[in-house]
């Protein structure tokens, strides 16, 4: 599937942003402090970890060396976990504000940032359009973790197709990270788009002449599953093939070591 432009997904992470902060302007004070499915992670947990990574995100588009001394900082401090320490200090009201000001600010210094930059992250640097895409992703994982514990409906949107598209192209970094022999056999993704259109990629050059690896279904759900939201077996898609099936078992479309369903 053709990769989509700077422009749509600079535009697409905006609109990600308005979606997030449209359920989190309806929440009542008590429903910042509802249990999320990350594992002590309530709603104002979620939040902070966005808010404080959005920061890094424009530390790392602005400032590359100041970034790495914050990320040497941060992985000293291991295994604390400072992305969520503004949850137990800051009222709700004050987590939104900070959110808001800082993915707006990553929404207008990724509009204006130099096309062909490497950007810097926790795992191999990036291109623009690739790290813009991983933000887009992380909104839209913890976006969903906050409507599903304060039980607020949200329609899926052509939006996935973003993050769809870094599910397939981290393949490798899948196997990579859990210590799996590469794969490059030729695996076909054809999801089903919100609108019903059919979303189509391909994932390694070696046809295997003795079967034939596929993986279909709804878009959601393949999102779900490479953001860990769910299992294989918790979603609708059909998996066919041996390096389909040890992919999907592992699909983590977020930098990190290897993690769990359901876990950040």
């Amino acid at each position: 599937m053709a990769s989509p432009s700077l422009e749509d997904i600079v535009q697409d992470l905006e609109d990600e942003h308005r979606s997030l902060a449209q359920v989190l302007r309806s929440c009542a004070e008590k429903q910042w402090h509802f249990q999320t499915a990350s594992p002590g992670w309530q709603v104002r947990h979620q939040i902070s970890h966005l808010e404080f990574f959005d920061q890094r995100a424009i530390l790392a588009l602005t400032s590359p060396d100041a970034f790495a001394a914050d990320r040497r900082q941060i992985m000293a401090a291991a295994p604390e976990d400072p992305s969520v320490a503004q949850a137990e200090s800051a009222s709700s009201r004050e987590l939104l504000a900070s959110w808001l000001w800082n993915s707006a600010r990553l929404v207008e210094i990724g509009r204006h940032a130099e096309p062909g930059v490497r950007v810097p992250w926790y795992g191999p640097s990036m291109s623009l359009k690739s790290f813009l895409t991983a933000r887009l992703m992380e909104c839209w994982a913890h976006g969903e973790d906050v409507a599903a514990a304060i039980g607020s409906q949200r329609q899926p949107t052509a939006r996935l197709r973003h993050i769809a598209h870094i599910g397939v192209a981290t393949r490798e970094f899948c196997l990579s990270i859990n210590q799996l022999p590469a794969d490059d056999s030729r695996i076909a993704i054809r999801l089903q788009s919100p609108e019903g259109e059919l979303w189509e990629w391909a994932s390694g050059n070696q046809v295997s002449p003795d079967e034939e690896q596929l993986i279909t279904g709804d878009a959601l759900d393949f999102c779900r599953v490479v953001t860990q939201r769910c299992s294989i077996e918790e979603s609708s898609l059909t998996v066919k093939g041996m390096g389909a099936q040890t992919w999907m078992s592992v699909a983590q479309a977020f930098a990190g070591p290897p993690s769990g369903p359901k876990r950040v």
